[in-house]
């Protein structure tokens, strides 16, 4: 065993874990954040997507030890309890989401996507919208809804910097 401490959003704790013990399980377990969904378990499907530091990461393929000291945010961070978050509510509007078990991780891969796009004041094309998700997996939607979706939470970001 050894000890770490991880900040998550917000919160800092200090816990004893096994080397190997991957970092979405420790967020499920010792944080009790079930926003952080383990659909494939060796990271093609992007369902575990948090952001380590600020960068999108496969928490499924991260040993929590790495994570020493770092701050993570998860999909509970974003929004509040009635997913206030711009893209959060494009992808209701939008219909990006059906069953929604995907969902977690498309909105923590996209977020920094978004915020981008509104800073260098641009609407991306269909093609890098879908490059921006190209590491998700949803078995339901047919993406369609979720490409609308992100146009919409840039195009809502673009009018509020207006």
């Amino acid at each position: 065993m050894i000890e770490i401490t991880l900040e998550v959003n917000g919160v800092s704790k200090t816990l004893q874990v096994e080397p190997r013990r991957l970092l979405a399980d420790v967020l499920r377990e010792e944080f009790r954040l079930s926003g952080v969904h383990i659909g494939c378990a060796h990271g093609a499907c992007g369902c575990c997507t948090v952001h380590l530091d600020g960068t999108p990461r496969l928490s499924c393929l991260t040993f929590a030890a790495q994570c020493d000291g770092a701050s993570i945010r998860t999909v509970e961070s974003v929004g509040g309890p009635n997913a206030e978050n711009t893209l959060q509510q494009a992808f209701k509007s939008e219909h990006g989401l059906q069953c929604g078990y995907c969902t977690p991780g498309f909105i923590m891969t996209l977020l920094p996507f978004v915020e981008e796009m509104v800073v260098q004041k641009r609407m991306p094309d269909d093609a890098e919208i879908r490059e921006a998700m190209s590491g998700n997996i949803c078995r339901c939607t047919g993406y369609h809804g979720i490409v609308a979706a992100v146009r919409k939470a840039v195009s809502t970001g673009l009018e509020a910097g207006a």
